[in-house]
């Protein structure tokens, strides 16, 4: 007996309903931690007289509330976890501040020698910004006209559909957790709205062909069962391997990747899930309710 995704659509759209409004109620509550890359910042690089560990860097920073700030190591005696020469990114600091941060390390940690201490500006400005969120309406845009053309207009808004939920998961978790938000942070996100459109158009695409192979007193849930139970194989297989991926990325890749994976494992899970229940239940419930469809008709 196989699981009727179709038939438990109510439980979907209810989860789904649930995230989504709890995801909005903490971006308007709690807004967006956004980085030096948005809001400019000061860069701080040290070269210690020996080895400093990351871990004791940021535990110095806290005294501060700079825990969340960008340690990057740097020079040929660097490993993953230690090393003689530390930048330091973090936001805007005054003077008196940054000489503080360095005396404290300096006291705590080891001897060190300033290199530099300098404020940037906003790598990704208020204009960057509304130019990439031009671009990736016109995106969507072109997607639907495309999904329009291959398939229907039903399965474009489905795939959308998705797609939103799926982005509007991941501005949650960041917002909820106050989860840095930088320029990685936008190149995590593009590859979550592709994977998410790729799950629903090889649903749909199934779909599609079991149109025309099955038989015609089938309805369209049947039609989107049998697509999901033939391609969630594939689905599970290309999302334990992305997940493999990003979660060793995550726990291995140090802190300056966490984010940044972080991002890509709430979207991928998310993807998955809104391509088969959501995306294709709210296309069935939509195409069944359609009476004029010969699918609909019953002698």
């Amino acid at each position: 007996m196989t699981f009727d995704v179709i038939k438990r659509h109510r439980w979907w759209f209810s989860i789904s309903s649930i995230a989504v409004i709890l995801s909005i109620i903490s971006m308007f509550m709690y807004g967006f931690n956004f980085g030096i890359d948005f809001t400019g910042g000061t860069i701080v690089e040290i070269e210690f007289s020996k080895p400093v560990q990351v871990s004791a860097v940021r535990e110095n920073l806290k005294a501060f509330e700079l825990e969340n700030a960008v340690i990057q190591l740097s020079g040929a005696d660097a490993t993953e976890s230690e090393g003689k020469t530390v930048m330091i990114r973090t936001r805007n600091l005054e003077a008196s501040e940054s000489q503080a941060v360095v005396a404290a390390l300096n006291k705590n940690l080891a001897e060190g020698t300033v290199k530099r201490i300098e404020s940037v500006g906003a790598v990704i400005g208020s204009e960057v910004t509304e130019h990439a969120l031009t671009n990736l309406l016109i995106a969507f845009v072109a997607l639907a006209l495309y999904i329009t053309y291959r398939f229907e207009y039903r399965v474009a808004l489905s795939c959308l559909a998705a797609i939103f939920h799926d982005l509007i998961m991941v501005l949650g978790i960041f917002s909820f957790f106050h989860l840095e938000i930088d320029s990685s942070f936008l190149a995590a996100i593009l590859t979550v709205i592709g994977y998410s459109m790729n799950e629903s158009v090889v649903i749909f695409d199934r779909i599609r062909e079991n149109t025309h192979t099955h038989k015609r007193t089938d309805t369209f849930a049947d039609l989107a069962n049998a697509s999901i139970h033939q391609s969630i194989h594939r689905s599970c297989y290309t999302l334990s391997t992305v997940l493999f991926a990003c979660c060793s990325l995550y726990f291995f890749g140090g802190d300056t990747t966490k984010n940044f994976a972080l991002c890509m494992i709430v979207g991928f899970v998310s993807g998955a899930y809104s391509s088969i229940c959501v995306a294709t239940s709210l296309w069935a419930i939509w195409k069944s309710n359609n009476k004029k469809d010969a699918r609909n008709v019953r002698a």
